[in-house]
């Protein structure tokens, strides 16, 4: 493997690095002495400084091209007007750090803290630490006696910093910026969706565990997977690439060599080696959607891969390496996948360290106002048309799409395909009543045949009766009794799966109480409430 080139980022030393005439050579100067090691080439030095300072400057690159030839010298001046004020310092090296090309794949960053005031070593120190500068901190000193050849002695170190108050504001802010960024700048309204997006946020920059999101079809978790390997990248916690697989498309052999590679020659029709996805994520995110899909080998090879970071790919012999950040995505109840022996605790128990669980659409009707103002301005940058609502067409699609008739059976992408169905059958970027009109009749015949189709066949009611007690039943209530409790598994509690079950017979009633009703439904088959939520 090609070793990466050395590049040193400091400040000139105003003072440490000056020097005139012949005798400069005698005196020990840190920037210059990087260089004079005989066993350590650098390939580029990227010098700070602020000021008047470009006579130093041309000396310092004519001496270290003498000394080092090899060796390129990049100056960039900074605008700052107080070196010794931590605010305007650390204001400027953070812009700094944000425009610069780093190139971790490539090349290895060394920060110099020896030359430069106090306060800019100590900025220094903090970014490094905070990973703004993807480097090690490098500590230069001088010889302990003047010996010709001795140019003093270098170390890499780690330090632990403590917090400035003075600029733990930026720090605030970079995080806000950060929650903003896995949110893409939606203005979400929910309070615990948000509350969870704010420790995510912090757990994707400190941490290299396994995240696993768990939430209902369309819920976003593969959107904010994406969202936290961008995140990730930005601050310099990974360098590879962001890889996406579906497990539930995994079938059979062919499930092991797509995630873990074979070696030619392993099967039938493996005509040449195949590195497989998790060699593809090396120092990058895998993101495992339906990861309840995979089968009982697979868990078992990707245990050993996340534990020890090697395995071996299909038919071979010799272990393989790969390590990357995991996110696992379901919409299972992992833990009664555990129960029923069809997912490893042990699997289980290493990636569940971090999980979140995405709420769907219908318990977030707060959020759909600005997700169709975010799916709006998307649709107007797409296509290079503004499109609007007008106000009643808005405010009739909102009563709609923010009540109990909308189940949001796809979550948000549901919502996404009707704000774009709207948009694009707009009459010169206005959406009207008859837009708003028409796609409310849509969406409701779309949920009804899905609720049809898959709706209640889920629900199994020998997980509430025993056979005994279910063979008893009229095929009337077998039928009826399923759709009601596929509703309320898909609730948060009893007024709203009663809301949505009497959603028309309840606007005849004056003081309609829904919760009673199903209450009472409930209790003609021995059930409760709390029993429901016991069985989920």
């Amino acid at each position: 493997m090609k070793n990466k080139r050395k590049v040193v980022i400091g400040f000139i030393g105003t003072q440490l690095d000056s020097g005139r005439g012949s005798g400069r050579w005698e005196k020990w100067r840190p920037t210059v002495a990087i260089t004079q090691h005989e066993d350590i080439a650098i390939d580029r030095i990227d010098l700070l400084y602020s000021g008047q300072h470009e006579q130093l400057l041309d000396q310092l690159q004519k001496d270290i091209a003498s000394t080092s030839p090899d060796t390129e010298v990049c100056p960039h001046q900074l605008p700052i007007q107080d070196p010794w004020d931590f605010e305007d310092v650390y204001g400027c090296l953070f812009d700094f750090a944000r425009s610069y090309a780093f190139d971790t794949d490539h090349e290895e960053y060394w920060v110099h803290i020896t030359t430069g005031t106090h306060v800019a070593q100590i900025c220094l120190f903090l970014m490094t630490e905070a990973n703004y500068l993807p480097g090690k901190l490098l500590q230069t000193s001088p010889p302990r006696r003047q010996i010709k050849g001795n140019h003093g002695e270098m170390a890499l170190i780690d330090l632990d910093l403590s917090r400035y108050d003075q600029i733990a504001q930026r720090f605030s802010r970079e995080q806000e910026e950060g929650v903003a960024f896995l949110k893409s700048g939606i203005a979400t309204r929910n309070a615990r969706f948000n509350t969870m997006i704010d420790e995510i946020e912090r757990v994707a920059i400190k941490s290299k565990a396994a995240i696993l999101l768990m939430g209902p079809t369309g819920a976003g978790k593969s959107f904010l997977a994406r969202r936290i390997f961008e995140l990730k990248k930005a601050r310099h916690r990974l360098e590879g690439k962001f890889v996406e697989v579906n497990c539930a498309t995994l079938r059979g052999d062919g499930s092991g060599s797509t995630l873990f590679g074979h070696i030619k020659g392993s099967f039938t029709g493996a005509m040449s080696d195949r590195p497989g996805l998790l060699r593809t994520a090396h120092k990058g995110l895998l993101f495992l959607d339906e990861i309840g899909e995979l089968g009982l080998d697979e868990q078992a090879m990707l245990l050993k891969a996340v534990e020890e970071k090697r395995f071996f790919p299909v038919g071979g012999d010799h272990e393989v390496q790969s390590d990357f950040q995991l996110v696992a995505g379901t919409n299972r109840d992992l833990g009664k996948e555990v129960a029923a022996g069809r997912f490893r605790e042990d699997l289980y128990a290493r990636i569940n360290l971090w999980s979140y669980e995405l709420p769907g659409l219908s318990g977030r009707v707060e959020d759909i106002a600005p997700n169709i103002d975010y799916l709006l301005s998307q649709y107007s940058a797409e296509n290079g048309q503004m499109v609007r609502f007008n106000k009643e067409a808005k405010d009739s699609y909102m009563e709609f799409a923010t009540s109990a008739q909308a189940v949001w059976a796809g979550n948000f992408r549901d919502l996404s395909a009707s704000v774009t169905r709207m948009a694009t059958l707009a009459d010169a970027g206005r959406i009207n009543d008859q837009n708003a009109s028409d796609e409310i009749t849509r969406l409701q015949r779309l949920w009804s045949h899905a609720h049809e189709s898959s709706g209640t066949h889920d629900v199994d009611l020998h997980d509430y009766f025993d056979a005994e007690q279910v063979a008893q039943l009229d095929l009337f209530d077998e039928v009826q009794l399923r759709a009601v409790l596929a509703v309320c598994l898909r609730s948060k509690n009893l007024s709203e799966a009663g809301r949505k079950l009497f959603a028309v017979s309840r606007s005849s009633k004056t003081n309609p109480n829904d919760a009673d009703r199903l209450k009472k439904y409930l209790g003609r088959f021995g059930l409760s409430w709390d029993s429901l939520s016991r069985n989920q």
